[in-house]
């Protein structure tokens, strides 16, 4: 029995059962989630999975070739400052030493010699600053670090090595031959006297082209050098050693009876003499082409060494 309080205030009781005259209502429940996608797999593990396709660059993709390389390089020598101040040096001596050579002499003294030995003095102190370039061309990237990017981009080393030869050898050769012409001719110029020797086709040959080739092949060799020692400092101190002393040792070696043919050798094919030769300064001298082959076959060895090291060792 219930008072009045209790029944005011008595919760009310939910119906049990189904309501009268309908179906019996199921609790709701959560809806079931789907499993995630799997991709099926239509082949051997090392087959892509079905409906994917191999990814295709939309940058086309070509075969790279030795231009590609030589392009590289030519656009990394041009662009380094050392490059141009080492040029400009070399052709401020070779034409300015000649000129004011040729401007301080009169025709008497071309009377036994052609008018092309003006370019000869110039040459001897421009012959250095190949040199150092040839060094510079491979070991400042070495220095610093750059080599890895270079043959991270041209996995061929061998063809890095031929791309940095070819380039430097033609710019040096171009450079170097440009400026002993423009003294030869300048000299002729100034120098046309009745009893001035005029050089023969020989004579400018060597002077020239010849000259030029010796210098450049130099300058390769220092290229070869720095490919090997992999320093600066270093390989132009071996280049400075290759260079001055057999023109300086010789005078040493002659003081001894039995050493005097090993002097007398290495006096005929030092620098100065090759170059000498070339220029035919003295008549007594052979045509100066000898030496010039005899410097070809050691560097053409250097660069084999070169390429070897090159391959074998790490960056």
């Amino acid at each position: 029995m219930t008072t009045p309080y209790q029944q005011q205030y008595q919760a009310p009781v939910p119906p049990q059962g189904p309501p009268q005259g309908g179906p019996p209502q199921m609790p709701p429940q959560a809806a079931p989630q789907a499993a995630p996608h799997q991709p099926v797999l239509s082949g051997p593990p090392s087959q892509p999975y079905a409906g994917v396709g191999p990814y295709t660059s939309p940058i086309p993709v070509r075969q790279t070739h030795l231009g590609n390389a030589l392009a590289s390089e030519w656009t990394k020598i041009k662009s380094v400052r050392s490059t141009i101040w080492t040029l400009s040096v070399m052709v401020a001596l070779v034409a300015g030493i000649g000129l004011l050579v040729s401007a301080s002499t009169s025709d008497s003294d071309y009377e036994t010699v052609p008018t092309t030995l003006p370019g000869f003095f110039g040459t001897l102190l421009g012959q250095l600053c190949i040199v150092t370039l040839g060094v510079l061309v491979i070991t400042s990237e070495y220095g610093t670090g750059m080599i890895r990017t270079t043959l991270t981009a041209s996995p061929q080393r061998s063809r890095v090595l031929t791309a940095k030869a070819l380039v430097f050898f033609t710019l040096s050769f171009t450079t170097t031959t440009l400026a002993l012409a423009l003294v030869a001719f300048a000299t002729a110029g100034m120098h046309s006297g009745p009893g001035v020797q005029e050089p023969t086709s020989d004579q400018l040959l060597g002077a020239t082209v010849g000259a030029g080739l010796y210098v450049s092949l130099l300058g390769l060799l220092s290229l070869a050098v720095g490919s090997m020692l992999r320093h600066s400092a270093g390989a132009i101190t071996t280049m400075l050693g290759v260079v001055l002393l057999p023109a300086i040792l010789p005078a040493f070696l002659m003081m001894s009876t039995s050493l005097r043919e090993l002097g007398e050798k290495m006096q005929e094919y030092s620098s100065p003499q090759a170059l000498a030769s070339l220029f035919r300064i003295d008549e007594s001298l052979n045509s100066g082409w000898p030496q010039l082959w005899g410097l070809a076959g050691v560097t053409a060895g250097a660069m084999i060494a070169a390429y070897v090291l090159l391959e074998k060792r790490d960056v």
